[in-house]
């Protein structure tokens, strides 16, 4: 009989390897030169990655003002003229932009929360860009003699989900957000008084 490794154990280091191959992250790669594991086909395309969101929500998070000043209503009068009015919005917008970036970026949250057909078409969306994006990497997708980029792709995910967006009232909801952020934070910038350093600097730029 010849000797070696159990046959039970063949099997569990054949298993192993298997396993290593399939959900090994070292092969993936977006051209695949690497291995043809799941975890290959699951990269994020160029210009989509959760690093440089994170670096971008900690960038805002540290230029951030505080809410308590932001919201002090001590602070706020009526703009005696129409010149004051101007200075306020220009040097609000230019103080407290990051502020409103969260205010903006919680608006389209609560929209979207507060909708199921706008979640579902969200979701058909991104089923659709996924599925096209995975075709893309097993084969290169041509249309009209051009490849698709990823913009393309996007283009395409949108195109087939716009039905979806049209019935869940998408237009509506764009427009209330804007709106919504228009009014908020506008009210904020003509109301908000600046600060006596802040003051001061807009003073001395030159005209």
């Amino acid at each position: 009989m010849p000797s070696g490794a159990p046959k039970g154990e063949n099997s569990l280091v054949d298993m192993d390897s298997k396993a290593g191959d399939l959900f090994s992250a070292e092969d993936a790669h977006p051209t695949g030169t690497g291995g043809g594991g799941v975890l290959a086909r699951l990269w994020l395309p160029k210009g989509f990655s959760a690093t440089m969101a994170k670096e971008w929500i900690d960038r805002r998070r540290v230029s951030i003002r505080p809410w308590a000043s932001f919201v002090d209503q001590r602070k706020f009068s009526k703009p005696r003229n129409f010149g004051e009015l101007c200075q306020r919005v220009v040097k609000n917008v230019e103080i407290y932009n990051s502020n409103y970036t969260f205010i903006f970026l919680g608006l389209i949250l609560y929209c979207i929360i507060s909708s199921p057909m706008l979640l579902i078409a969200l979701a058909v969306f991104a089923g659709a860009f996924y599925i096209i994006h995975l075709k893309s990497l097993e084969s290169k997708l041509v249309i009209l003699g051009k490849e698709l980029t990823v913009p393309h792709q996007m283009s395409l995910a949108g195109a087939v989900s716009l039905p979806v967006f049209w019935l869940a009232g998408a237009g509506a909801a764009v427009f209330w957000v804007l709106g919504a952020t228009l009014f908020v934070i506008g009210s904020h910038a003509a109301f908000r008084e600046l600060e006596g350093s802040d003051m001061e600097e807009l003073l001395m730029e030159p005209v």
